[in-house]
């Protein structure tokens, strides 16, 4: 895609507020649990979504997170537990709504666009329940919404990625439902448009009301975007908070190693804080003995400068990004480089002898088995 259509895909969108409202659902996935080839994907599995609330379940490949967004479409029939839309019943043991009944949204990784269809009547085709012009109207609507008026008579291959996704949405969005369901709904665009499309998605979701369980494997992501992320892990929830409630406060090293890269440090707890090359950290509630991993978030984490306190180290690698760089220093006492990202600075490059300081707010303490 070249420079001036990423340019219009980022500037065509429709004026905020004039998505239409949705009268929002509530969500409850009540010990579902679903067996696929003989295995279980989601065990006794257990989430609630209120009313207009957005939640991103988040996950590795095989967690079960799409099983569970399938489940709530009815495209996924349960083993046992159950699955309630506003307080009704919806799947149980023998028993699967189908998703035309359900008063849901659908909006998948691959789009599922209909390539015989313009756009125009890909949108029209969630409308069937109302009248013609009623449809017309808010089928058009929702085009606005998206920037895809002025190309209602297009087919669907005749548009980019990002349009594609653009249509996608208003397709979603157009029956106005009280439920909407995103399955990786950003993972085919370029990084550089994915920022605009999903800012003015989760514009889009705000406006209409609408319930949202949005599925993804990226962090970042799930954490713009969520009210709440759910951490999802062999089937079941292992977290579920704000998303500075699970950075901050993640449950477990593995949820912390998810959330993203960390330095490392194994020790043990000596009257109430851990020993490290960086000097004592505070590990409350760790008797003595106690084998511990400190954990050190590369963003935030430690600090490095040229001159003043810390514990010396040497700058043994650097890449830079746009702004902020990331830095390798080797520190006496650690068995790998620590990674660190701040500003860009042209004084610290390779074989630069600095100084490292830790910022205990993005310093987590884990016991080790």
């Amino acid at each position: 895609m070249n420079a001036a259509l990423k340019a219009s895909e980022s500037q065509n969108w429709g004026p905020r507020g004039t998505a239409g409202v949705s009268f929002a659902a509530s969500l409850e996935f009540d010990s579902v649990e679903v067996e696929l080839g003989g295995r279980p994907v989601l065990d006794r599995f257990e989430l609630t979504l209120r009313p207009g609330e957005i939640v991103c379940l988040l996950g590795e490949s095989g967690s079960g997170k799409s099983t569970a967004l399938r489940v709530a479409a009815g495209i996924q029939p349960i083993q046992s537990g159950a699955l309630r839309i506003n307080g009704e019943l919806m799947s149980a043991a023998g028993l699967t709504t189908p998703p035309n009944r359900r008063g849901i949204g659908l909006m998948f990784q691959d789009y599922a666009l209909f390539p015989h269809l313009s756009v125009l009547k890909n949108v029209l085709f969630g409308l069937t329940n109302l009248g013609r012009a009623a449809a017309l109207e808010q089928a058009r609507a929702a085009l606005r919404r998206v920037g895809l008026a002025g190309r209602e008579n297009d087919y669907p291959h005749q548009l980019s990625g990002g349009q594609q996704q653009r249509l996608a949405l208003a397709r979603s969005v157009a029956p106005r439902p009280g439920l909407l369901l995103l399955d990786e709904p950003f993972s085919s665009l370029d990084a550089r448009l994915r920022e605009t499309v999903r800012d003015e998605t989760l514009a889009v979701l705000r406006e209409t009301n609408a319930t949202s369980l949005i599925v993804t494997h990226d962090p970042e992501e799930a954490m713009i975007m969520g009210d709440r992320v759910a951490l999802l892990r062999q089937g079941r929830i292992a977290q579920i908070g704000s998303a500075a409630e699970i950075y901050r406060r993640p449950v477990d090293l593995a949820a912390a190693r998810f959330l993203s890269p960390l330095g490392e440090i194994e020790t043990e707890v000596r009257s109430g804080a851990a020993s490290t090359p960086f000097g004592a950290v505070p590990a409350p509630g760790f008797v003595d003995g106690a084998p511990v991993t400190i954990a050190i978030r590369p963003v935030g984490g430690a600090e490095i400068r040229v001159a003043g306190q810390g514990t010396p180290g040497r700058i043994v690698a650097r890449r830079e990004a746009i702004g902020v760089d990331l830095f390798e220093v080797k520190v006496e006492g650690l068995e790998a480089p620590l990674a660190v990202r701040q500003s860009a600075n042209a004084g610290l490059v390779p074989g630069k002898d600095v100084f490292v300081s830790l910022n205990m707010e993005h310093v987590l303490v884990f016991g080790r088995d």
